[in-house]
């Protein structure tokens, strides 16, 4: 489609209409181009930006990159290019580890990515020590700025090698949204998330479950006594991910939220 123009033909100079910006992201293929418009328009500082992020949008950038953050459990999380996005059905996990140590003194975010899971965690919690870790140095660049509000500190590196030594046996809560797409099937994704994510944060190996074994291996080491590990799957996935979470000495069950089609895992040191 024609690059997006602000200004209609008789008054080049005139600010964009709503309406101009809702019909550009609908004719590109935005299904709530209406409520994506409300976004961009409010974010946009000047006309040349509201051209860009429009024409950005246009190309398949997804939403959250155009303006420059995703809302997630009611906080604006911010997101950078090469960064996965936060989705919503991941605050069912959220939900789950708040439900399981709503008292939570230690709590660490693994394959943080831009860290909206601790970030909402030590926001829900207070007062509680959060650290993130992801081997993505884009995704840990982005975590600091979402978790500085809560004095999170975030590691570089592998899973628990990136975590202080210090934090073994001391964790109560460990939510790790690990990569869970088999690799044959990373080319079936959305090109939101297929073209502008990075393939550490989603492909999970041939089964999908390469990271979540790793995970489930080491996690009771680190886990203090009663804490718990959360890792989201797929439904197919469930029964392998259960599998790996009782094989490793945890007391595992399954969570499932049809509404907004989540199934995390979760296991409890004894």
């Amino acid at each position: 489609m024609p690059p997006f123009s602000p200004a209609s033909p008789s008054s080049p100079s005139a600010p964009a209409s709503r309406d101009s910006v809702v019909a550009a992201l609908r004719s590109a293929g935005c299904v709530f181009a209406e409520d994506e418009a409300e976004l961009i328009l409010a974010a946009a500082r000047t006309p040349d930006e509201l051209t860009a992020m429009v024409d950005r949008r246009a190309t398949g950038v997804p939403l959250e990159l155009v303006v420059g953050w995703a809302e997630f459990r009611g906080l604006r999380i911010t997101v950078e290019p090469g960064v996965f996005v936060p989705r919503r059905r991941t605050e069912f996990l959220v939900e789950q580890a708040l439900a399981h140590a709503p008292a939570a003194a230690v709590v660490v975010d693994l394959c943080c990515g831009s860290g909206a899971v601790g970030a909402a965690l030590a926001d829900a919690l207070g007062g509680a020590e959060l650290h993130a870790a992801d081997i993505d140095p884009a995704a840990v660049r982005c975590a600091r700025r979402n978790v500085a509000a809560y004095d999170g500190d975030v590691h570089a590196g592998d899973l628990f090698e990136a975590l202080p030594e210090r934090l073994r046996g001391r964790v109560d809560i460990l939510a790790a949204n690990v990569p869970y797409v088999p690799t044959e099937e990373v080319g079936l994704l959305p090109a939101e998330a297929r073209d502008h994510e990075p393939l550490v944060a989603l492909d999970g190996g041939s089964d999908g479950l390469d990271v979540l074994r790793r995970v489930a291996a080491e996690a009771p080491d680190w886990l203090a006594p009663g804490g718990c590990l959360l890792v989201e799957t797929s439904e197919r996935q469930a029964p392998a991910a259960v599998d790996a979470f009782t094989g490793s000495g945890l007391a595992t069950r399954l969570l499932v939220s049809e509404e907004l089609y989540a199934n995390v895992v979760i296991g409890v040191r004894a």
